[in-house]
């Protein structure tokens, strides 16, 4: 783990554990669903799988909405309150909304729980925040690194679960989700500790915790706003893979809900692989400048090979190479930390949690319309690669708008 500030009051190795943990399960209940939801979303509403993914685009969407709205305020109340609170909060929540998806018989009650899902998700603000206080400057990179591999993780684990307890239908996955979000409820309960002082916070206000006022944020820091928005930029692009990855792998290859979650499982441990254990060694290697323009040129060249794909080989090659492109968020948001001070980091987290998901919001509406287009039974040529060549274009975009802000930087 990153070495503590010094002014940062003493953390037990357990809390980060736990905030991990707590990420980790966030993680893995939006990876369960990937292998289940078309085959639940065509069960409840009896839809075509072009239509289904339609309206697994909305839901992602009303997931993404939650988010923007819960990001800055539970950003704004760890500042105000403390970290501990916001994450055993949110983290309860979850287990609740497991049980409620398990249970769900209308399209409308599952949109309801991923709603909840997104507000409780939210939590990773927290946890960045959490981070924040306990790491030196220098150090962020590689703690935001541990949060980036929490997120492989869950790609690992939730994929797999979602798989293979799918075998045994679509909602039983959930009640594994709300099991595993109950022990770690209680797990932080027992152990988490307080990261912030009380002499540190700093009075809660409405007008922060409003997520469209709340991108002000980035005004009163003019260095961090191009940085913020490229990162959102690089969201918008790759929230093809979460949003498409199962409907893809199906219109494509005729894939089964196990290989589903076994495919989002391999990207999963290379995620983990590389932002949990290189981005530190990488970081001092090569520096977050460079890191951030290879991830950004290989995400381009991988996002052509995903649109082109025509074999399960070239697909798990793919991967693999990917996996690199991993690097640029934590690297973005490490140089961004630095501009701010520390008693703003929840709100610039929440800043930069409101413009990921409203990225993220409109992605999955826009790429999950380009699909539905391209595999309509009446389509004359389907074509379900084709948003990942869109994917690859606005990468190409987020690389060129980096080296225009960075240019003259020398690392």
């Amino acid at each position: 783990m990153a070495s503590v500030s010094p002014d940062a009051p003493p953390v037990q190795r357990p809390a980060v554990v736990f905030v991990f943990i707590t990420v980790l399960i966030d993680m893995i209940g939006v990876g369960l669903i990937f292998p289940v939801m078309p085959a639940l979303l065509q069960d409840v509403g009896q839809f075509d799988l072009s239509r289904a993914s339609v309206i697994g685009g909305w839901m992602f969407a009303a997931y993404s909405l939650a988010q923007f709205l819960a990001g800055p305020l539970v950003g704004n109340l760890s500042d105000a309150y403390g970290r501990r609170p916001l994450l055993l909060l949110a983290i309860g929540g979850l287990a609740l909304d497991y049980v409620l998806s398990a249970i769900a018989p209308t399209i409308w009650l599952l949109f309801l729980g991923r709603i909840i899902a997104g507000l409780c998700g939210a939590s990773y603000v927290v946890a960045n925040a959490f981070l924040t206080d306990i790491t030196a400057p220098a150090d962020r990179a590689r703690a935001f690194g541990l949060i980036g591999a929490a997120f492989g993780m869950g790609f690992v684990f939730g994929p797999a679960i979602g798989g293979i307890l799918g075998e045994f239908g679509p909602r039983v996955p959930f009640w594994a989700a709300a099991a595993l979000a109950g022990a770690n409820f209680i797990f932080g309960a027992l152990i988490l500790p307080e990261s912030l002082p009380p002499e540190k916070r700093r009075p809660f206000e409405w007008r922060r915790a409003n997520p469209v006022a709340l991108l002000k944020v980035f005004r009163g820091y003019p260095s961090v706003l191009p940085l913020a928005a490229i990162l959102t930029l690089y969201h918008f692009a790759g929230s093809a893979y979460p949003t498409l990855w199962s409907f893809w792998g199906i219109a494509n290859f005729g894939w089964s809900e196990l290989t589903i979650g076994v495919t989002l499982a391999l990207f999963g441990i290379m995620a983990a692989l590389v932002e949990g254990g290189l981005s530190g060694p990488f970081v001092r290697w090569f520096g977050e400048h460079r890191l951030i323009i290879a991830g950004l040129a290989i995400g381009t060249i991988c996002a052509v090979g995903f649109g082109l794909a025509s074999t399960m080989t070239m697909v798990v090659i793919l991967l693999i190479v990917v996996s690199i492109e991993g690097l640029v968020h934590p690297c973005l948001t490490a140089r961004m930390t630095a501009e701010v001070p520390d008693n703003a980091q929840g709100e610039l987290h929440g800043g930069l949690s409101s413009l990921a998901n409203l990225a993220v919001l409109f992605a999955a509406i826009f790429y999950t319309q380009i699909f539905g287009w391209f595999i309509r039974p009446e389509a004359e040529t389907p074509n379900p690669g084709a948003p990942f060549l869109v994917t690859a274009g606005l990468l190409a975009l987020a690389l060129l708008s980096y080296l225009w802000v960075s240019r003259g930087r020398v690392d």
